[in-house]
């Protein structure tokens, strides 16, 4: 692969410019790649009603049940003790077989890495920032609103290995050029090659999965037996909501399961749509279609790595068209991490807008996402950054804003100082009243330090930004992406390791690659 030699630059934040040679040069570097968030996770139900949620969906799914329509998923179902009507294709699951599968499915879920230090916990106070994933549209400033590339793809995850805030992969676009026999062959490839982060795949039929397995497993020098052994990628099981499970997903369920591998199963609920129209009975829905598929994945493998995942919202009901960053949106995203942490799973969530360009639209909405999803207590967050047009676009400026925001998240997460120096009393009493401290010994000591510097944002009058040519922070994202793909480096690979990956996506393209499974 062309790619394949190029070195990366970590940029994961600017530095202040440097000021009066007195001052002592202090490194405020501080490390976005393991986060912690330290506050409690907010509440919109009490804890009884949680527990009556989580009651009607067991209801749900004993009385009325999920349609599955893989037949191997249906055979593991009645092999675990589920009722099975294959005439209807449903299957009922009692809340004894829940509670059971619940008893065995992991608290902790860690995605390992190549370099151990890159490994990811996602669980407790963990939080991993994924990028976005799957739209079929790339835009940006200059070329506009455009079918997703290979080239796009491959920019995507140089752009993710460039900032310490992206913690995981995610399909960053759908790359239209590649037939989809071979895509995923090269989207791995490419994720494999250009970072050193932990892949993320989809689940399109048994072929493609064995063909990601296998990929990872040469870049990672693993024999089969010890990729099995522990959790090195992830991919997305979405629900057909209401109440179904296509073939796919269900397939991608046996197979991840079955390999040990972390699957986030994802209920897409849109309230007053595919949902019910409150936010209690679409959690209900998705709560009970989460259930169920973390039932399946027991039965195969019990001690199976699964993440509880959430992505209810509502529609604007004059036209059908989804809504991002709502209020309802933020109290669904708050609720689903009180039900993930009720049946003691870890929780994805995900930063989304239904904005069709990178405007105040789309900011405010990813603002309200976000604080729904982390003050929540999200351990995944998916479409952390470059999301637009509800999931159909990836934006290049929109991925700098959101990596500004997100670090800024990331710096909210880090904890205050309140030692004696901290309270400054010794500064106060030097300046005295009606002074500045700008020039104080404590400042002096301490400014290049203090706060945070942004990626993004232009602090300066409206004079120096006048002056500068008045950029918005759009126009500044757009060259600030552009600067980070010209300074970026690949890490280092073992040539022969290279070679091997090469060799096996040419050798699967020759024989016909795997078209996906519907």
């Amino acid at each position: 692969m062309s790619e394949s030699g190029e070195r990366v630059e970590r940029r994961p934040r600017r530095r202040p410019a440097s000021a009066a040679a007195s001052a002592p040069v202090v490194d405020r570097s501080r490390s976005y790649r393991h986060l912690l968030n330290p506050f409690e996770p907010l509440r919109v139900f009490s804890d009884d009603q949680v527990a009556a949620i989580h009651a009607a969906a067991l209801q749900v799914l004993e009385n009325q049940g999920m349609r599955v329509l893989l037949p191997e998923a249906r055979q593991t179902y009645a092999r675990g003790g589920a009722s099975v009507d294959e005439s209807t294709m449903m299957v009922r699951i009692d809340r004894g077989l829940v509670a059971n599968s619940l008893a065995t499915a992991p608290r902790e879920v860690t995605l390992h890495a190549r370099d151990p230090a890159h490994s990811m916990p996602i669980s407790g106070r963990h939080v991993v920032f994924a990028p976005t994933s799957g739209p079929p549209n790339i835009m940006d400033t200059q070329g506009g609103k455009r079918a997703g590339t290979l080239q796009d793809f491959c920019n995507l995850m140089k752009l993710c290995q460039s900032f310490e805030v992206i913690h995981v992969l995610g399909g960053g676009v759908e790359p239209q050029d590649v037939p989809v026999q071979f895509r995923h062959l090269e989207t791995a490839r490419a994720m494999l090659m250009l970072t050193d982060k932990i892949p993320k795949v989809y689940s399109r039929g048994s072929p493609q999965i064995a063909d990601n397995f296998e990929l990872i497993r040469i870049a990672y020098g693993l024999t089969p037996e010890e990729f099995r052994s522990r959790p090195y990628v992830s991919t997305i099981i979405n629900t057909n909501s209401p109440l179904q499970l296509d073939i796919p997903m269900g397939n991608g369920i046996l197979e991840f399961a079955a390999a040990g591998q972390v699957f986030i199963i994802t209920p897409f609920t849109l309230a007053g749509a595919m949902a019910p129209v409150t936010v209690a009975g679409a959690l209900t829905l998705a709560h009970a279609e989460a259930l169920a598929g973390t039932v399946l994945s027991q039965i195969v493998r019990p001690g199976a790595p699964v993440v509880y995942g959430s992505f209810t919202s509502n529609v604007d009901m004059k036209s059908g068209s989804p809504a991002f960053g709502t209020p309802e949106y933020v109290k669904s995203s708050i609720g689903a991490g009180q039900l993930a942490r009720h049946i003691g799973l870890p929780w994805r969530s995900s930063n989304a807008t239904a904005s069709n360009t990178p405007d105040a639209q789309a900011a405010y909405e990813s603002q309200m996402s976000l604080w729904g999803a982390l003050m929540g207590g999200c351990n995944f967050l998916l479409h952390a950054a470059g999301w637009l047009e509800s999931g159909l676009t990836t934006s290049y400026e929109k991925f700098m804003l959101d990596i500004e925001m997100l670090q800024m998240f990331a710096e909210i997460f880090q904890p205050l100082g309140a030692s004696s120096d901290d309270f400054a009393v010794d500064a106060i009493a030097e300046v005295g009243p009606g002074g500045h401290f700008f020039g104080c010994a404590h400042t002096m000591a301490r400014y290049r330090t203090a706060f945070y510097t942004p990626l993004v944002s232009d602090w300066r009058n409206f004079g120096q930004w006048t002056d500068a040519g008045s950029h918005t922070a759009t126009e500044r994202a757009s060259t600030l992406w552009q600067d980070t793909l010209r300074n970026y480096e690949a890490p280092v690979r073992d040539p022969a390791i290279v070679e091997a990956v090469d060799d096996y996506v040419a050798r699967r393209i020759a024989a016909g690659g795997a078209p996906p499974v519907s």
